[in-house]
Formats: C-alpha cells, structure tokens, sequence
C-alpha cells in the first residue's frame, strides 16, 4: 500500500488534474465545442484514474487492518456515498437556480455564436484575402511572362545590332584599308612631283635651247640659196646623231642618278621584305638569298627584251611620219621616256616567274608560289626597263657560283669566310655601265665554294629538272646575255 501511495504521490496526478482544469478554464470561451467536450472527457479520464488508484490503496488499506478493521469507516463514509452516487435523486436545485442556468446556457449560446461568426468573418476575410493574393501572383507570372518576351526581343534586337555593328567594323576596315592605299599613291604621286618639277626645269632648259638652236637654224637656211629645204630634212633620218639634244639626253644625268639610287633602294627596302616572306615558308637562308638574286637577274633580262620590243613597236608607229632634225633613233628613245607608264610591267612579272619556276638552281614548297615576291619583281622591272633609255645604259655585272671574288664588284656578307678566295653565292647583283662599278653588289664566300658548286650542279641534272629548262634556251639566253644593247638593237633591226 505505501509503494502504491508513493508512486500516486510522486506521479502529481492531482497536480496535473488542477492545471488541466485551469488550462481549460483558460481557453473555454476560445476553443470550439467539440473542444471543450474532449477536455472534459479527458479530465473524466484522468479522474477516473485517479479514483482506480485510490480504490486500490482503500482495498490494500482494509486488507491490512484485518477482517474487522475500518468496518465502521467504511459503513459510515463509503457506503453512503455510493448509494448516493448511484441513486437518482430529485435535483436539489430551486426554480430560481435552474433559471439562472438556463440564463448562463443561452448566454454561452449566445457568445459560442458570435465566436462562431466571427470565426466565419475571420475565415471570409482570409479567404478574400486568398482571392487577391493568387489573382497578384497570377498578374505577377503574367508580367514575369511579358519580361520574359521583352528579354528575348531585346536579346535578338541586340544580337541584330551586334550584327549591323560588325558589318560597320568591317566597312570601316575597308574603307581604312584603302584610305591606306590612297595615302600610299599620294605619297607616290608626291615622290614623282618633285621629279616631275625637275623634269619642267629641264624642259624649259630644253625649251630656250631649242629655241635659240631655231635661231641658228632660220639664220642658216637664210644664208643659204637652196630653194627647197626638203633635201636637208631628208638627211635627218640618217643614223647620224643630230646636234640638237632631244629631252632624253638633255634629262639623262638626272634620271640615271635617279634610277641609281632607286636602284640602291631596291637592295636596301624591297630585298629585305622579300626575304622576311620568303623565310615564313624557307627556313634556309642560303635558299632564300638564292631567289631573290636569281629574281632580280630574271628581272632585269625579261625587262631588257621587253624594251627591245618596246622600242621596235615605237620605230614602227613612228617611221611613216617621221622627220625632223633628230634621227628616228632619238625619237623612239624620247618617246618611251615620255611615256615609260605604257610598259606593260605585269606581263615582265609573269615572264619572270614563269622562268623561275623552270630554274633548276632554286625550290620553293609546293603549297606557295613565286607570287609572294612580285613586288621586287615589279619594282625591278620598272628600273631595268627605265634604265635601258640611258646613254649608255646601265647592267649587271656577269655572276657565276664559284667565280674568284672582286672587292671591286662585290662587298662580302656578315656570314662570309673573309680568307676565302671564291664565291659561295651571290646575294645581290653589281651594277655595271660598260667595265666600270656603279653600285656594289654582295656575295657569300667560303671556302670549298668550287666543291659545292659541283654537287649543285650534279643535283641539278636530274631528269625533271631537264625537261624543264632544255641547253637550247640556255644557250639562247646565255647569247643574248652577251650581246650589248647596241649590238642587240642593230640585228634586231
């Protein structure tokens, strides 16, 4: 019994049963009905238990005392009150209590139905409130929905406008590209002004010259008692040379230091940028020296046969209405230097490229084309064609592998062997005007040169190499290397 009564005590139950009675007290006009009936029946529950525990320590108290032990207490006190507990009684309240009751019923009534209404208003307005949140979200998605549209219109327009400002970029790219190129023709045609302002100088020279040789003419032929002068205008087209200067003896000083220098230029401006191509493609520099040199000499031949024809075509045109004091000759000469943009220097190109392709000394790879140097070959092209209007004209001097070195006509490279008495190779040409040295040209030395020479030219024997370039045109191009301008012009005509 005192184990059962410890626990009944350590466990508080009535303790629990008065804050539960409190809580409920609490929340009753909060709470819903069917709340309140549940913390009821709790609190029955829990009374109920309690009741059990202390009908067990009343069973083991009366088992201790014996059989006779606590009769008279339970007789008095338990008895009755189970008779009373189980009985059904008249109500012992009065009418005036059971008024009040009813009172207090429809007054809790009363206030359950207006919690109730309240509660229905609480839940309308959340429910309103509901209502309008999702119709926000909705409008919120519809606007998120409308943004997204904008973003991807926006994102085409400026991938639109990337475009249309990339096609500008490039236009303008163009247009400074060839605002580039003009520059560079205005600066050519800047070059040639001062040229063309000496020329003037030198044509008014030539201009009170002749005007003063007319004096001297009229005043001879005032003396003398021919009746015709036609037979004296006849013996102009003799081969003779006239006294009066034509304006390509009288500019000839000029233009050939002028083509000299040019040609000085060559070797110091184009040469270098031919050689920076070359070696994006050749990595041996040998190689690279060797055709730019074979270039230059390609140039200068096809350059030199073209003014040959040049100037038949003038002599041509010109002999059926020709005369004059200066022979036809002179004429054809002062014409072409009148007129040197009427040389077809493209055509000197191809030709040039053409017989580099078929030389047997050089190689070049296969996926590029002797195109990549044109530009010195043009460049050479037009001061070898120009130099053959001088008197006399200019030339390269005669270069062969293995040929003993001339301090006179050539200067060594960096890379030469300075002990060494022959030519490895040529870099660059000399230019000659008969035996004397106009500008000096450059060449490798080293010893052994004859021994490479030799296992070049077995290299070069190779079957392809012979079909390509057949010892009939070497020998002609060798003759015609030989022959001198004059030489030349006299059996071509």
């Amino acid at each position: 019994m005192a184990d059962t009564l410890r626990r009944l005590t350590n466990t508080s139950s009535f303790s629990v049963l008065q804050d539960k009675l409190e809580s409920w007290h609490k929340d009753y006009h909060v709470i819903s009905c069917d709340q309140n009936l549940n913390r009821c029946c709790e609190l029955i529950e829990l009374t109920t238990k309690i009741q059990g525990q202390l009908f067990a320590i009343l069973n083991l108290t009366a088992a201790e005392g014996g059989h006779y032990a606590g009769v008279e207490t339970l007789k008095t006190r338990l008895l009755p009150w189970l008779g009373t507990c189980f009985s059904i009684a008249k109500p012992s309240v009065t009418d005036d209590t059971s008024l009040q009751l009813i009172q207090d019923s429809v007054e809790k009534g009363r206030r359950i139905r207006e919690l109730s209404a309240s509660h229905e208003n609480d839940m309308h307005k959340m429910e309103t409130q509901l209502c309008s949140t999702r119709l926000q979200l909705d409008s919120v998605r519809a606007e998120l929905v409308d943004a997204h549209k904008e973003l991807d219109e926006t994102r085409s327009k400026s991938a639109t406008t990337l475009l249309a400002t990339e096609d500008e970029i490039l236009q303008l790219k163009a247009n400074l590209q060839s605002a580039h190129e003009q520059m560079e023709i205005y600066k050519r045609k800047l070059d040639a002004l001062d040229d063309y302002e000496h020329q003037i100088r030198l044509l008014r020279d030539e201009v009170s010259y002749l005007s003063t040789e007319k004096a001297v003419l009229h005043e001879r032929l005032a003396r003398s008692r021919s009746p015709s002068p036609l037979p004296r205008l006849s013996c102009s087209s003799s081969p003779m040379r006239s006294e009066s200067p034509t304006r390509a003896q009288l500019t000839n000083s000029s233009r050939h230091a002028r083509l000299v220098s040019r040609f000085s230029d060559l070797y110091a401006v184009e040469r270098l940028e031919a050689q920076t191509l070359l070696r994006r493609y050749i990595a041996d520099l040998e190689m690279v020296q060797k055709i730019i040199f074979i270039a230059v000499v390609e140039s200068f031949k096809t350059a030199k046969l073209a003014y040959r024809q040049f100037k038949l075509r003038v002599k041509k045109s010109l002999s059926p209405s020709h005369y004059g004091p200066e022979s036809l000759e002179d004429t054809a000469v002062d014409y072409i230097v009148r007129n040197l943009d009427l040389y077809d220097v493209q055509d000197s190109v191809n030709g040039v490229i053409n017989a580099m392709n078929v030389n047997p000394r050089i190689s070049f790879p296969p996926e590029v084309d002797f195109v990549l140097i044109s530009t010195l070959i043009r460049e050479t092209c037009r001061v070898a064609f120009a130099m053959q209007t001088l008197d006399p004209p200019p030339d390269l001097a005669f270069a062969s592998d293995g040929e003993l070195y001339n301090d006179n006509k050539y200067r060594r490279s960096y890379d030469s062997e300075f002990a060494a008495p022959l030519v490895m190779y040529h870099v660059w040409p000399a230019l000659v005007e008969g035996r004397a040295v106009i500008v000096k040209g450059e060449a490798v030395t080293r010893r052994g040169a004859l021994w490479s020479r030799s296992r070049s030219q077995s290299r070069s024997t190779s079957p392809v190499r012979s079909r390509s370039l057949s010892p009939t045109r070497s020998l002609a191009f060798n003759s015609k290397r030989s022959l001198s301008p004059q030489r030349l012009t006299a059996s071509c005509l």
